[in-house]
């Protein structure tokens, strides 16, 4: 029988005491921390085109989070041991009437409904030698060939193994395999998908899923302005991926900089597949003060969109709250304004927003150019001290337009708060 959710959680709140003891050794248990993180999520996402998202007028739902996390030091000695683990729940507040798939709650298979909860109990095993890390079990990389989804109530995680060495200053090399993965609104560790969906192009994916994702790749930091990277991927049966990326700091006087991020990705077939991208981004920030201004260019080429790993976030410059913009031959453009409220005196505030615009998606033979647009604003305040620090408050808005997919206007409100433990 498996264990309920909460059943789970608790199993990872009573790990320190069944655990640590057992080890005996003092930096395993001193450099040892332990956190709880509390969510209260509301999303409304109302579908704005005739019908709906296919009969749906809105998805709406609440729900709150818990998420009990735990990372050890290491045993000490030459070849150190220790182990981390995260313990999720999610409860449902308020679903029902078809207003479920927000992505925040765990729908039953049969009647698409919310589920009441839903969680998962997550635990890695790790070793040390010198700067390098072999970790082992549930894992969560942001790396550029694989980044885990943090975007809704619990994360996205995996299951498999990593190892980072940073054995030379400024070098760091990163490879793996992932096996299995577990959806931000899921308790099921299931075989892979990649992401598919009008106006991509793809075709071979059709009852195809992946139990091996591998991966690797070198980042090396020049100086305090330059990093440059390479990192590979292959989702095996559906892509393998070439991704190059280099970000630059060019300080231009007091309190004025321009950063550069250029990324450039190359996805070729695997399998049956026919996925033939290549992706091009750069976005570039000019910050003055607690100002920040950004203009960014993405441009896909080839015989598909661009190819990920479903429910993952793309390492792409136009990747935002809800499109990635990289449909077969799409090129977009991004404005952006983010400040800092810090320069008033009022640290913990923060806004943003942005605008963007795609065009030129090749929707197949006799229909006509696909168009998008998108845009966001960003509202978020962090008690900064106090007996309500690290409580924060978050307020996120939306609106889509498309000619080919769905036209919404979308609300987030987060409350979340972090409690270290130890």
């Amino acid at each position: 029988m498996s264990k309920s959710p909460l059943a789970l959680s608790v199993a990872l709140a009573t790990l320190g005491s069944l655990t640590l003891p057992s080890i005996g050794q003092a930096a395993f248990v001193e450099d040892g921390k332990a956190s709880l993180e509390l969510r209260n999520f509301y999303m409304n996402r109302d579908f704005r085109q005739e019908g709906g998202n296919r009969g749906q007028a809105k998805a709406e739902e609440w729900a709150q989070g818990f998420l009990l996390r735990y990372e050890s030091g290491y045993t000490e000695g030459t070849v150190g041991f220790g182990v981390d683990a995260i313990g999720t729940l999610g409860l449902k507040l308020d679903s029902g009437g078809g207003t479920s798939g927000t992505g925040l709650l765990q729908r039953d298979r049969e009647s698409g409904e919310a589920q009441d909860s839903y969680g998962d109990l997550g635990v890695t095993a790790k070793l040390k030698v010198s700067n390098s890390v072999l970790k082992a079990g549930s894992l969560m990389p942001k790396l550029p060939s694989v980044a885990a989804n943090d975007s809704r109530l619990l994360p996205q995680s995996f299951q498999g193994g990593w190892l980072n060495v940073q054995e030379i200053a400024g070098l760091t090399l990163d490879a793996g395999q992932l096996s299995r993965v577990n959806q931000r609104d899921s308790s099921d560790h299931e075989a892979m998908l990649m992401t598919t969906g009008t106006g991509r192009g793809f075709t071979g994916t059709t009852g195809v899923d992946s139990d091996e994702f591998n991966f690797a790749g070198a980042s090396y930091k020049w100086n305090d302005r330059l990093t440059t990277a390479y990192h590979y991927g292959a989702l095996d049966d559906f892509y393998k991926q070439h991704i190059l990326s280099a970000v630059h700091l060019l300080p231009l006087g007091d309190k004025q900089s321009l950063k550069s991020d250029l990324r450039f990705a190359r996805s070729t077939d695997d399998g049956d597949t026919n996925v033939d991208n290549k992706a091009f981004g750069a976005m570039f920030t000019y910050s003055l003060g607690g100002h920040a201004f950004g203009l960014g260019y993405q441009q896909m080429s080839g015989d598909t969109g661009y190819a990920y790993i479903a429910g993952t976030d793309p390492f792409l410059v136009n990747y935002v709250q809800i499109g990635d913009f990289a449909f077969k031959d799409e090129k977009s453009w991004q404005a952006r304004y983010d400040y800092n409220f810090a320069s008033l005196g009022i640290p913990g505030l923060t806004f943003m927003t942005r605008y963007l615009s795609g065009d030129n998606v090749d929707r197949g033979a006799g229909l006509s150019e696909g168009k998008e647009w998108e845009r966001d604003t960003d509202i978020a305040y962090v008690f900064q001290e106090g007996p309500l620090k690290n409580f924060g408050i978050k307020w996120r808005n939306a609106t889509v337009r498309s000619n080919f997919g769905n036209d919404l206007d979308e609300n987030r409100l987060i409350l979340s708060y972090l409690l270290p433990l130890w």
